[in-house]
């Protein structure tokens, strides 16, 4: 099915693919890691789900290699033409893209040995509905991976930042109300055995970093374009996005100017 790239919070222009594939560096070992506790290894079969521009999808291709598959399940038309095009450049063919939407849509997998989730049931409409479907694309035993935020507020900074602050609290209300929820991971302990999954580990995921520090890249770099977006969609006013822009050019040039990340929820199960 085709989707309206418009219908994205956060877009899907080339802006927003690069910014993911920062993102993705910037937890690539947490998720490397969560990913080998699990059990994802030489010849599984593994669901990306929500997968954006596949920079999960490709990581995991290379570790399930030619006796596994990655299935990327993604309603973004333009970041699958993304991940297909990079799968090709590098030779991997054990990935198979999937156009659809997670909520309305049937799920083509069956048997998985598991699933990887990020950021996604943070915005979907029925996230209930969706840790449904992808129990359903798991084997008895398969496991889920999951990261999503546990608690949004914990963004901020030392010395404070107004603009900092007024942009955090509007990018949670805006979120609400396009129907997602930014801190879905306090529901995710009663929503998973509800699914019908065991909780294996849970992790509190937070950090505390000056400007030198990679992980400062990961919030900054939304802070840095995510405000023209809702510019250029009349949601705020010139003024306001340059100076939430300025706060952070200025935080970066102070060497003892400290941020503390939004807390993400690491969560490991089992389907029984």
């Amino acid at each position: 099915m085709a989707v309206n790239e418009r219908n994205y919070l956060l877009g899907t222009h080339d802006e927003e693919i690069a910014r993911l594939g920062l993102q993705h560096r910037v937890w690539r070992p947490r998720v490397l890691d969560a990913w080998r506790r699990a059990g994802i290894t030489e010849g599984s079969t593994v669901v990306d789900a929500g997968a954006g521009p596949g920079w999960a999808s490709v990581d995991l291709a290379e570790i399930v290699g030619a006796n596994g598959r990655v299935h990327a399940l993604e309603r973004s038309e333009r970041f699958l033409a993304y991940l297909n095009a990079v799968a090709a450049q590098r030779g991997l063919d054990n990935v198979s893209t999937h156009n659809l939407d997670l909520v309305i849509d049937a799920l083509p997998v069956s048997g998985a040995d598991a699933f990887w989730v990020r950021w996604v049931l943070a915005f979907v409409s029925d996230p209930r509905a969706v840790l449904a479907k992808l129990a359903a694309t798991l084997r008895p035993g398969g496991v889920a991976v999951i990261h999503e935020y546990l608690d949004y507020g914990t963004w901020a900074f030392a010395p404070a930042q107004p603009m900092q602050e007024s942009f955090r609290d509007f990018v949670t209300e805006d979120w609400r109300a396009s129907g997602g929820e930014p801190e879905i991971g306090r529901f995710l302990p009663a929503m998973l055995p509800e699914a019908g999954f065991r909780i294996k580990e849970l992790r509190p995921i937070v950090d505390v970093v000056p400007p030198t520090n990679f992980v400062w890249q990961w919030p900054a770099s939304f802070a840095k374009t995510y405000p023209e977006h809702l510019v250029q969609t009349g949601k705020r006013d010139r003024a306001w996005a340059d100076g939430v822009i300025a706060e952070y050019e200025a935080a970066e040039k102070n060497p003892d100017a400290m941020m503390v990340t939004p807390m993400v929820l690491e969560v490991i199960a089992e389907r029984v």
